[in-house]
């Protein structure tokens, strides 16, 4: 018996497993999590390494908090990570994981991601609607300025500007006004709440994804708000497309797709792929993608940015020293003018290391066994990187808890494309953001001008410690508490008209 067991043991040695708490019978290592896993899975990480295996329930979870760890992960073996689990939010909120978001590893996902990368987010097509997001910033930026001498709720301006200057890019309308109307779906309220429900419901944890046993029970009631969203959602692509469509067959007109609504739905109706079909279901869904992910993720950036300038004079001093010097007092910051704005930059980078716009990059999913590290991943685990532990590294960030936008300047460059795994904002690899420029270009001119053009005074009785920096959970994270503030011009009157 002896001799047999060793048999059995050199031909199936005992794998090694990453370190982790023990879990307890059915729960696993649920009841280890707050409602910010992000700071929990910290906080276990310190304990028990770089990469730690926890229990969801019954799924086995791994989880990287080290630079090092990412790039295995994201990089060195890529490949059997490249995709994602199948979760309740990627079926009913995704259009059954059809969404570049939580499609898995295969033939659709591949061509979804070849067509942002060559249709949607190319340099030409970007700058093509430059007009849209300048037209649409000096509107945000005048409506500031209309409530010169009263508080005002940013986010409220932020979140309406993001959603305009989105929305004009992939729909060429609004396809919403303050109030339903006949050519509206739906009001402008009513679609950040949408946003806001599908942004939590894609970020809780649902228990019947970790206990399948409990699945059919929907006991928090997550799939049925899944549910509900989702049809809010479908009803407004669809008269979206329908209105799309109709004006494409219009008589006498020689129609050009220019949107990146009206590219897809071209594309869908050329589409003679015989493996993967572009059907219109899946057109939604790519659409789904563009406003959800640019609209949210671009003004939580925005917001978090306002809020740490804000907490920190002297930062607020040395920007606008750089502002002055390059842009002057007669004008408004442009995209052009980044190149020569190195401060403003860092601002932005020190921001996404401390704030990024998901905490937790979007989770992998191990497509076959594999040994990371040294240690062996089995099939079907599922892979949490968890950016927000990263960006706070003591061995990567000196002072890692203060914001300091100077470090970026010293020293070598880091990127926020995903080549460097100590900042990683929008991901890496195969599963990377392919929206990342976009975004970077309405977070810089949106910050720039916004500190370009106003002086900020404090409401009566509030200090620049009183900003909210709690955070609120989803799939993103904004301050729990929006900040209330009057603006000032500082420019000459005519440039806000």
């Amino acid at each position: 018996m002896v001799i047999s067991k060793k048999v059995r043991e050199r031909r199936n040695p005992p794998k090694r497993i990453p370190p982790g708490p023990k879990p307890w019978p059915i729960v696993g290592n649920l009841h280890q999590l707050s409602s910010l896993p992000h700071k929990s899975l910290h906080l276990l990480a310190q304990k028990y390494g770089e990469i730690m295996q926890l229990k969801y329930g019954s799924r086995t979870v791994v989880v990287a908090s080290s630079p090092k760890m990412a790039e295995e992960f994201l990089k060195t073996h890529d490949n059997v990570f490249a995709s994602r689990p199948p979760l309740a939010s990627g079926k009913y909120t995704g259009y059954n994981y059809q969404d570049i978001t939580w499609a898995p590893y295969g033939p659709h996902w591949r061509k979804g991601r070849k067509i942002y990368l060559t249709e949607i987010f190319t340099l030409k097509r970007l700058d093509s609607f430059e007009s849209i997001r300048v037209e649409e910033r000096l509107n945000f930026l005048s409506g500031i300025y209309a409530e010169s001498g009263n508080p005002i709720v940013l986010r409220n301006h932020i979140r309406r500007y993001t959603l305009s200057s989105i929305s004009r890019m992939v729909l060429s309308d609004k396809y919403f006004s303050d109030h339903k109307t006949d050519t509206s779906l739906v009001s402008i309220s009513e679609f950040h709440e949408m946003i806001d429900e599908w942004m939590v419901l894609n970020g809780v944890l649902n228990i019947g994804d970790w206990i399948p046993w409990l699945r059919n029970f929907d006991l928090q009631g997550y799939v049925k708000r899944m549910k509900a969203v989702s049809d809010k959602f479908d009803a407004f692509y669809n008269y979206v497309i329908a209105d799309h469509m109709a004006k494409k067959h219009l008589p006498g007109k020689n129609f050009v797709p220019k949107e990146m609504v009206d590219v897809l739905l071209q594309l869908s109706e050329d589409d003679i792929d015989p493996e993967v079909k572009l059907t219109l279901e899946a057109v939604k869904a790519l659409v789904h993608d563009l406003m959800l992910g640019g609209t949210d993720t671009s003004g939580i950036t925005i917001e978090w940015t306002i809020h740490e300038i804000l907490r920190h004079p002297r930062v607020l001093a040395t920007l606008r020293e750089e502002l002055d010097k390059v842009i002057g007092r007669e004008r408004w910051v442009q995209e052009n003018d980044f190149p020569q704005m190195p401060y403003l930059e860092a601002i932005i980078k020190e921001t996404l290391r401390l704030h990024l716009p998901s905490p937790m990059l979007a989770p992998h999913f191990a497509l076959e066994d594999c040994n990371v590290a040294g240690y062996d991943i089995s099939k079907e685990t599922i892979i949490f990187i968890n950016s927000w532990s990263i960006g706070r590294h003591p061995d990567h960030w000196d002072d890692p808890y203060e914001f300091k936008p100077e470090r970026f300047l010293q020293g070598s460059e880091i990127n926020m494309t995903g080549q460097d795994f100590t900042l990683l904002p929008f991901g890496s690899g195969r599963r990377g953001c392919p929206g990342y420029t976009l975004a970077l270009r309405l977070v810089r001119t949106t910050v720039g001008n916004m500190f370009h053009g106003f002086n900020w005074i404090f409401p009566e009785g509030m200090r620049s410690e009183d900003i909210c920096m709690v955070e609120r959970f989803g799939l993103t994270t904004c301050p729990e508490v929006p900040i209330s503030i009057i603006p000032e011009p500082r420019l000459p009157i005519h440039l806000y008209k």
